[in-house]
């Protein structure tokens, strides 16, 4: 280990200069005696050897410092957090005892920091958060929401300084966890700074060259871009300044990752994105007249400009759940180019740019943070009642972070916000547990709606009951909140128990009138010889009547006769769950490639994706199903970005080694003229190739004088199959073959 007391010159100085700012800073935050406390800690620290550099080679005591500026600067959060990052590394190395700053900085810092503590151990079970220990880390952040925010600012300080440090591996894993999770946590928390931060940087460690790209481009047409704002600008400034409104106003480039995106969505390049960028016009309002000043100017800016009516947002009659209060509207500018428009207050800005915490600030408004708390709430429901998988778990909690808001009413009046896409279902479980378990549906503006229904912000929403309706499986499949899927899970387990244990007692009563006093062990292994993984899903299966009582003794008795007198059974009859054909060994060895997934992990099964049927030298990543082991992919697979975006935590990096000695399979398409022999000339040269097999082809003539194909061939590996792809390519008549 290095030796902090070794600290580094440049490091010294930014270490002195950090810690100035900070007692600036945090002069009106911290109690009089905290800053010498900590510094008395934190020099006992450095000096006894305690602390360790990370990974990337950054000093403790100054990245925690830095990160404090970050809570401090950026965040707001108060004492208690501030001082729980600085010590909570002088905690776990033993520096200081947790009972020591309970009684010298308290009760609350010694929370957060245990809180910490617990995150600061999953990481070093597991470097990256997967599924496994995901239900540990919701945990500690569902203890207390500080916790949360701290990490965060751990993770963009980490991003900030690691450009030229530690292993590449290192740079993706970091970069991989804060775009999949870090960034969501923060739109979530309404941090939009710093998730527009992290998924940028994310993007430059993960796609460099896109990254560069965007940016340069962004770079070479700044100057026309600042020239069309400000011809924008200037009619409107005029009309406000007239109107007597104080104001500011400022264009907004969006960033660079949601550029990418909408690349990614229009399938367009850099040049067909027009909306490039944002206008924000900032008022100087008192409270009370706020909303009015807001309206006031949206009416100035689309009488000048035309508005797009579908893309009206408003969010000061309804904030959202994370404390957001802006007017969106996008009007249509000069040279015919759409722009966005936000109106917003000072005090709506501020909360916009730094989150909760910066609502926190504000008296006599209302709390923000209310809503983001039930969503704590539903966090810490679903982790207390293990109704979901692990899998199940994340999933839900990811597209909860993702999800925008809708705002409904019921018919006497009260407001209900749901996230985008919830179905009637949803909104009866938001309503009570009892009213979604015996939902039938509902009425939408006084019209009966199936359960299924999709609700748009403004619906009046009233439910429909019977208390004959229970919860079906296929609920799972329409219900999108947190808490609606749990709650049928839930419902779903108790029915099925039910079921379990009524088909259990008869079966028993069988067993009881032959007179058989069956074994348990005998009974456990009937159920694995008859396909059932779980005792539920083998007594689920007598009740529905997949299995019959009498044919299940029949077995058990059969099972029963042939362990009490093996004798009777020789060699061959031996049953098939107990036979296990074995390959010679140079049979296994060249039976298949190698693939090398993750830490240099080898041995482990896997099974290649049919969407993009992966063969040996593709650039590959590795997916953990939920059930079926795991799926190798390309990485220009066309469910790639999906699965990296909504379950990157699944995601296992992959690379093939040794020799590619196994057969794939890979189709190709081809296009050509329709003319006598070309087919044949294409199935001759593959036929010619060494150990390449035509498996299949199937060709379709059009009118056009056109032919259109597929061929499936079995192929070796990634060079061989771009020297087939060559050879086809050369046959006279052929236009176009590809993967």
């Amino acid at each position: 280990m290095e030796e902090l007391t070794m600290i580094k010159e440049e490091e010294r100085l930014e270490l002195l200069t950090t810690v100035r700012k900070m007692q600036e800073l945090v002069a009106d935050i911290l109690n009089p005696d905290d800053f010498r406390k900590i510094k008395d800690i934190l020099l006992r620290a450095m000096e006894t050897d305690a602390l360790a550099r990370n990974q990337f080679g950054l000093h403790p005591v100054l990245f925690d410092l830095q990160t404090a500026m970050i809570l401090a600067e950026e965040i707001g959060l108060n004492r208690a957090s501030i001082v729980s990052v600085l010590l909570h590394d002088c905690v776990e190395m033993g520096v200081a005892g947790i009972d020591q700053v309970r009684l010298e900085f308290g009760e609350d810092v010694a929370n957060i920091i245990q809180g910490l503590l617990r995150v600061n151990k999953l990481y070093a079970k597991n470097p990256s958060i997967e599924t496994e220990n995901f239900r540990d880390l919701l945990l500690s952040f569902a203890q207390d929401m500080r916790v949360i925010f701290i990490i965060i600012a751990d993770r963009v300080n980490l991003m900030r300084q690691i450009k030229d440090r530690g292993e590449e591996e290192e740079r993706i894993r970091v970069a991989s966890e804060a775009a999949y999770l870090y960034a969501p946590l923060a739109h979530k928390l309404g941090l939009y700074l710093i998730k527009r931060e992290l998924e940028d940087l994310s993007l430059k460690y993960l796609e460099p060259d896109v990254f560069y790209m965007i940016k340069e481009k962004l770079s070479t047409t700044r100057a026309a871009r600042d020239l069309y704002i400000a011809s924008f600008i200037a009619p409107i400034e005029k009309k406000l300044k007239a109107a007597g409104l104080k104001f500011h106003i400022k264009g907004r480039t969006k960033s660079i990752h949601s550029i990418w995106q909408k690349m990614k969505k229009q399938k367009c390049k850099f040049e067909g994105i027009y909306d490039l960028f944002a206008i924000r016009i900032i008022l100087d309002s008192a409270p009370e007249k706020e909303k009015q000043d807001c309206w006031q100017v949206f009416s100035i800016v689309t009488d000048m400009y035309h508005p797009n009516p579908k893309r009206l947002r408003d969010w000061l009659s309804v904030p959202k759940s994370n404390g957001y209060e802006s007017l969106h509207i996008t009007v249509m500018g000069p040279e015919g180019k759409w722009v966005e428009v936000q109106i917003r207050t000072e005090r709506m800005d501020e909360i916009a740019e730094r989150g909760l915490a910066a609502h926190w600030r504000y008296k006599g408004v209302k709390d923000g943070g209310g809503k983001l708390e039930d969503w704590l709430t539903d966090i810490r429901s679903a982790l207390e009642t293990h109704a979901d998988s692990d899998e199940q778990l994340v999933d839900r909690f990811k597209v909860d972070l993702y999800s925008d808001e809708v705002f409904v009413f019921t018919p006497k009046g009260d407001l209900f916000k749901l996230p985008k896409g919830a179905t009637i279902l949803d909104f009866a479980f938001l309503v009570h547990t009892t009213v979604g378990a015996h939902c039938t549906g509902g009425k939408i503006n006084g019209k009966n709606v199936h359960i299924r229904t999709k609700l748009q912000s403004g619906d009046q929403v009233e439910i429909l009951t019977s208390q004959k309706q229970m919860p079906k499986q296929d609920w799972l499949n329409i219900a999108v909140t947190p808490k609606a899927r749990t709650k049928i899970r839930q419902s779903l387990n108790e029915q099925e128990m039910k079921v379990s244990t009524f088909a259990k007692e008869a079966l028993e009563r069988k067993f009881k009138n032959k007179k058989i006093e069956p074994e348990e062990s005998i009974m456990m292994r009937l159920i694995k010889k008859l396909g059932y993984k779980h005792v539920l899903e083998f007594y689920k299966a007598i009740a529905e009547g997949i299995l019959d009582v009498n044919s299940v003794i029949e077995h058990y008795q059969a099972m029963e006769e042939r362990e009490n007198n093996p004798a009777a059974y020789s060699a061959e009859q031996r049953s098939a769950d107990t036979f296990v054909s074995t390959l010679p060994e140079e049979h296994v060895k060249d039976a298949m490639d190698v693939l090398v997934l993750d830490n240099n992990l080898k041995g482990v099964d896997y099974s290649l994706a049919k969407c993009c049927n992966p063969i040996y030298g593709d650039d590959v990543f590795g997916f953990v199903t939920v059930n079926r082991g795991i799926k190798v992919h390309r990485i220009d697979c066309p469910n790639a970005q999906l699965l990296k975006e909504r379950m990157g935590y699944r995601v296992l990096r992959a690379r093939w080694a040794g020799k590619g000695t196994r057969q794939y399979p890979v189709t190709l398409h081809v296009i050509g003229n329709d003319d006598i022999g070309i087919v044949n000339n294409i199935t001759s040269i593959i036929n010619k190739e060494k150990n390449v097999v035509l498996r299949s082809i199937s060709i379709q003539s059009s009118e056009d004088g056109l032919f259109s194909g597929t061929l499936t061939v079995m192929i070796s590996d990634q060079n061989q199959l771009t020297q087939m792809i060559k050879k086809i390519a050369t046959v006279k008549g052929v236009k176009n073959v590809a993967r």
